[in-house]
């Protein structure tokens, strides 16, 4: 059976990790899989903390250098350095949720057509922080989202794991077989994303790996039939409020200033209503409030109502990044950056 596996090249950008990346990598060490076909590749943006003595600790097969300093950089890197059939884009605060993880991820490759397997879910636990069950529950990182419906977790309020036309989608069991449709690509290709490698390069990644761009071009070159396993992965996001502004003001900035410079290739074909729909929502909160009590009604847990302030802050920290790129004013800065 070993030899009938394939082999996994597991790509780690990091960047002042010591706080997420023991348990990222003490979840990949316990994997129930061929050792010899797993290896592990972190691409490091010039952490000052003890994220590279963790690192060597755990006796990583490569630990290179990212002087690009960005996750998606550091993808592209690790990508190039892998030597596996597979690539695993897994970040470095996630956590892989089980032993047999890798096993049920790389069962949809026994069909040939398929070329990628991601998670269908965010694990949700109890005793995570009251932000990073909220995005478990709702599937999201970002709650704009939901209201443009390309979000691509399982979602409790919906109970679907995106709101975007598919093409084909069919329970196998274990995972959906998915078709997607190349006019509406939901945002997937990270946090616990599998894909042959051979499907990768055949499209560009270089220098920076954005996720969505990566998948689009691979579903408008034909390869559109993906795996979602019944699985999930563990995303230790944020722990406060302080940390979630900042995530979102990074997520917008690097937005604005990669289209700016003409970098980013795919542009979102969504209609203006979920844009309006969540200005709308946003401003009268009342709408948000009920969207909380429907999904505290289908799973309770009190982190329903942080959606309201996700939604605040999200408009505020867009509205103010888009209106300063508007003045030239948008910039790129990973100095004091931490996980």
């Amino acid at each position: 059976m070993n030899k009938k596996l394939p082999s996994i090249s597991i790509i780690i950008p990091t960047l002042n990790s010591e706080r997420v990346i023991k348990p990222c990598l003490e979840s990949i060490k316990m994997q129930n899989y061929p050792k010899d076909k797993i290896e592990v590749i972190i691409v490091d943006g010039g952490s000052t903390d003890k994220t590279i003595e963790i690192c060597e600790y755990y006796q990583v097969e490569k630990i290179l250098s990212n002087p690009l300093k960005t996750g998606e950089a550091g993808k592209a890197i690790g990508i190039d350095a892998s030597s596996h059939d597979i690539i695993a884009l897994i970040d470095s605060d996630n956590i892989l949720d089980g032993k047999d993880w890798s096993l049920k991820m790389v069962k949809p490759f026994e069909n040939p057509e398929i070329i990628s397997s991601e998670v269908l879910f965010w694990t949700y636990r109890k005793e995570d922080s009251i932000i990073n069950r909220y995005c478990a529950l709702t599937g999201i990182n970002d709650p704009i989202c939901m209201f443009l419906g390309n979000y691509d977790r399982y979602n409790y309020l919906t109970g679907r794991w995106t709101d975007l036309i598919l093409d084909e989608e069919i329970d196998r069991g274990d995972y959906l077989e998915v078709l997607i449709n190349k006019n509406s690509v939901p945002t997937m290709g990270a946090n616990g994303y599998l894909i042959k490698k051979w499907a990768l390069e055949s499209v560009k990644y270089q220098p920076y790996y954005f996720d969505i761009d990566v998948a689009h071009d691979l579903i408008q070159n034909g390869y559109n039939r993906i795996a979602r396993p019944k699985v999930g992965i563990i995303h230790l996001y944020c722990d406060n409020l302080k940390t979630f502004i900042k995530k979102q003001k990074r997520r917008i900035n690097d937005y604005l200033y990669f289209k700016q410079k003409g970098i980013r290739s795919y542009t979102y074909k969504l209609k203006s209503w979920g844009y309006i729909k969540f200005l709308v929502y946003t401003l009268i909160i009342f709408p948000l409030l009920i969207q909380s009590i429907k999904g505290y009604l289908k799973k309770p847990d009190i982190a329903w109502f942080f959606h309201p302030v996700a939604c605040w802050i999200t408009l505020w920290v867009y509205g103010w990044g888009t209106i300063k790129a508007l003045f030239g004013r948008c910039s790129f800065n990973r100095d004091d950056w931490s996980q």
